[in-house]
């Protein structure tokens, strides 16, 4: 059985087709239990952000070419979708055993992220891992990967300064509007959501100066919860209209299936402020904010994708780290290859062992009844090692006379060496 990762992302997929493929928390646990349902997949996790879908899983069909493996998690994931196969498999990549491994390495370490380095992504990994569990649609493969993955992101951040100069969608959101605004500290911003990304965001507006924040959440107490921490004012999403006027900023990362903010509103809000600039930022995948808002006059609207640009500039300063980094991600590999190895090779040790005590107590059940029916202790000895003898050199004896006849010389040599056949008793 082989493990794989099925996915698209940034650098495959433009948002349109990301947001299609994105997996709501509220629907991912069905999704999982529907995967590991396909005869193909035994074990399965989902990662869901707004910069990538993956699954990650064990496949039960070895046998299978790579191609129909592929053919398998595309088929799958665009019926559960509802999204054409050829927009799946046109913007998807597909990797199998120690480069599946090796690619979850760099994702949890921040090395396949839009933003090189940026930490979020362990968070939104190791959810992923404990909704899997949670689900036991992640066993002992799976949790091994997970694990393996978080051990060496933990290690890149300790010994490189991939996470120095903190950069994140959060902070380019923010930068993006320095440049808009001659003075930040003067604007309003408007957040909402009120996850961990609008948290970023709200720190980071707090640390530039900017006195006045808007938190709108679908809960009250978690935007009051975050509102309280920055000197914030706290509501509800289906009070946006009443405050959106006030806007110069609006920022917006939920959860939602579909927009909270229709062109109609900002149209509203746009001439409550005598047409007054709005700089609004959609990181929301799903979009939180509809597309026909960027066609509006006095509306500067970017969604995550455009905020590449910004990135960019903070990510030289990661890039050497970045190689760095690259390095111990493929030593760790080959530790965890070798250690994946060593416990097949315990499990074959143990199935091997297994056989050859059932051998036995064949044989000795065989002699024991012997010596009840009064055989000569001494000739049910001889039966009993001529016994064990014979059916214990049967299985190997048939594959060296099947070497030999194949003129298989590198099997042959294990055999030898596996026997010790080299060696005089």
């Amino acid at each position: 059985m082989t493990l794989f990762v099925f996915g698209i992302n940034h650098t495959t997929a433009p948002v349109d087709v990301r947001e299609k493929l994105a997996f709501a928390p509220e629907i991912t646990a069905t999704a999982l239990h529907q995967l590991v349902a396909q005869s193909a997949v035994s074990e399965a996790a989902i990662l869901s952000t707004c910069n990538r879908t993956e699954v990650y899983g064990r496949l039960s069909m070895d046998a299978m070419p790579v191609e129909e493996h592929h053919q398998v998690i595309a088929q799958w994931l665009s019926e559960f979708h509802q999204v054409p196969l050829h927009q799946v498999e046109n913007h998807s990549y597909f990797q199998q055993a120690g480069q599946a491994v090796k690619h979850m390495m760099r994702v949890a370490s921040g090395l396949d992220s839009m933003v090189l380095g940026e930490p979020q992504i362990l968070g939104q990994l190791k959810s992923s891992f404990s909704v899997a569990r949670q689900e036991k649609t992640a066993t002992s493969h799976l949790i091994r990967m997970f694990q393996s993955a978080f051990n060496m992101a933990k290690y890149v951040r300790t010994h490189t300064a991939i996470g120095e100069n903190p950069v994140s969608v959060a902070y380019a959101a923010v930068a993006m509007a320095k440049q808009i605004f001659a003075r930040l500290e003067d604007q309003t911003a408007l957040l909402i959501g009120a996850g961990e990304t609008i948290e970023l965001v709200a720190r980071h507006l707090h640390d530039a100066g900017l006195k006045k924040i808007i938190v709108a959440n679908r809960t009250l107490a978690r935007a009051q919860e975050l509102a309280h921490e920055f000197n914030a004012q706290a509501v509800l999403l289906a009070d946006i209209p009443d405050h959106l006027a006030e806007a110069d900023i609006v920022i917006s990362s939920t959860a939602s299936q579909l927009p909270i903010l229709g062109k109609g509103a900002v149209e509203r809000a746009l001439k409550q402020r005598k047409h007054q600039l709005m700089f609004m930022v959609d990181i929301a995948v799903p979009r939180d904010i509809e597309a026909e808002v960027g066609d509006l006059d006095d509306v500067y609207l970017y969604t995550v994708d455009d905020l590449k640009d910004v990135i960019d500039e903070g990510v030289r300063s990661r890039q050497e780290a970045a190689k760095v980094a690259e390095v111990m991600i493929e030593e760790g590999l080959a530790t965890y290859l070798e250690t994946e190895r060593s416990l097949d090779a315990v499990g074959s040790i143990r199935d091997y062992r297994q056989r050859m005590e059932a051998l036995r107590d064949v044989e000795l059940e065989r002699a024991m009844a012997l010596l009840a029916k009064g055989e000569e202790p001494h000739l049910v000895m001889q039966r009993l090692a001529r016994g064990l003898t014979n059916k214990m050199m049967h299985a190997p004896t048939v594959q060296i006379k099947k070497a030999s006849a194949l003129g298989d010389e590198e099997s042959l040599g294990l055999l030898q060496t596996m026997f010790d056949l080299n060696k005089t008793l």
